[in-house]
């Protein structure tokens, strides 16, 4: 049994959801976010609240749950949006954007070109930080990983993209 569905989300002030179907929709100050409901989960909106009610087996209070946290993160990125920092450690390592393409250095025999999705723009404050910004909070988070794969911080010099708030744990050199 979920606690968080319990919790109703209280639609802050210019925020409208709107049910077509088993489609909810979000639109905010930020832009707009639509998400399929699962069919287990019921949403009702009245006074300016949205609560959620399961079907009554235990995979309909796990999907209430779920539904509840996605909903609230919906919320949250058209009236604030969410931001990522990647910082890259290494001697030559470097990025820079121009529009929606990334261009990063990492010690490979060539560059590579990223092609940020729409949805997500990209800032380089400095040759070192990325700065990623978008309202959804899933697309956002994919993004950052995938860039991150790119060159994974590597636990012996520390060196690679690593997120901002990401601490490494290094290991000793081997001893002679």
């Amino acid at each position: 049994m979920s606690r968080i569905a319990r919790y109703p989300i209280r639609l802050p002030s210019g925020v409208e959801a709107t049910f077509e179907g088993d489609q909810l929709t979000v639109k905010g100050g930020q832009g707009q976010l639509e998400m399929n409901v699962h069919r287990d989960v019921k949403i009702e909106q009245q006074d300016g609240m949205l609560t959620f009610a399961p079907s009554d087996n235990a995979r309909g209070w796990a999907m209430a749950g779920t539904t509840r946290a996605l909903v609230n993160n919906m919320v949250l990125g058209v009236t604030e949006g969410f931001s990522k920092t990647l910082e890259i450690t290494g001697v030559g390592y470097r990025a820079q954007a121009n529009g929606q393409t990334l261009n990063l250095t990492l010690g490979f025999s060539h560059p590579i070109e990223y092609q940020v999705p729409e949805g997500v723009s990209v800032e380089t404050p400095r040759n070192t930080t990325i700065v990623l910004k978008s309202i959804d909070k899933q697309l956002l988070g994919q993004v950052a990983a995938e860039i991150r794969a790119f060159r994974p911080p590597e636990p012996y010099k520390g060196k690679g993209v690593r997120y901002g708030d990401e601490r490494i744990r290094r290991k000793e050199a081997k001893k002679k």
